[in-house]
């Protein structure tokens, strides 16, 4: 991402509607998931710390994280999230079955072989090992945040499971999330198109007033959407394993 991008993610990620409710759909999944406090864990892409802060906050003793920008690790370090590594996803300095669980939230999206990304992360999680996904939805939706964060691509879900299962994974479950905003966030990222409005972030079209309201909204979201399963989102999420040798 932009050096600014970074910046104005810093600034609001602890309290912006998008990351504190997508925290709590990852704290919501994790529980059910039932991933240990002592679990080993990964997360790829800790860009400024939102899923640090959540593993942080629910007691993960043992966690890594990993960024390619010096500017995310020193944020990270700053706000005393834990230990980030410098590193490429697509060449992961770990051992082999080196992590219990990984996050991989928003990362894949910015390399240009996703396929080679998802391999590594297989390599380094544990056979059974379990791993959360996300990934910006539907071309469509292109716009000023993929173009600062430096996207090369987004995804549709069938899309995605494809490329899990050919990287060695197991998908037990996916669906979309953040339909509810789904076309005011069309229609938002049209405007800034059309009147050609200079922002660093999406993320900092923001008020007090707005952000209660879209927490409420966004919170609402991702509750229903793991059963409700919408066939469109802003984002789409999946659960995945790695499969064991025999495909047991």
């Amino acid at each position: 991402m932009e050096s600014s991008t970074y910046a104005a993610e810093a600034n609001v990620e602890a309290t912006h509607w998008w990351f504190v409710g997508r925290r709590r759909l990852f704290s919501n999944l994790l529980s059910k998931l039932d991933i240990s406090p002592d679990a080993t864990v990964l997360d790829v892409g800790s860009s400024t710390g939102t899923n640090l802060r959540l593993l942080k906050g629910l007691g993960y003793r043992q966690v890594t994280g990993l960024d390619m920008s010096p500017e995310a690790i020193e944020y990270c370090r700053e706000k005393g999230l834990g230990v980030v590594l410098p590193g490429d996803v697509c060449r992961l300095q770990f051992e082999d079955e080196a992590f219990s669980f990984v996050f991989a939230t928003d990362i894949i999206e910015h390399v240009d072989d996703d396929l080679l990304a998802l391999r590594e992360i297989a390599r380094v999680l544990k056979d059974g090992g379990q791993v959360i996904f996300t990934v910006p939805a539907f071309r469509s939706l292109w716009g000023l945040q993929d173009e600062v964060s430096h996207h090369k691509r987004r995804y549709r879900k069938q899309e995605l499971i494809e490329k899990l299962e050919a990287a060695g994974f197991v998908v037990d479950s996916s669906f979309y999330f953040n339909y509810v905003l789904f076309v005011p966030i069309w229609l938002a990222r049209q405007l800034i198109r059309v009147f050609r409005v200079q922002l660093t972030s999406e993320n900092v079209v923001n008020t007090g007033v707005i952000n209660r309201l879209l927490t409420c909204i966004f919170l609402f979201d991702i509750t229903t959407a793991p059963w409700l399963r919408p066939p469109f989102g802003v984002s789409v999420l999946a659960v995945a394993r790695k499969a064991t040798p025999g495909g047991v």
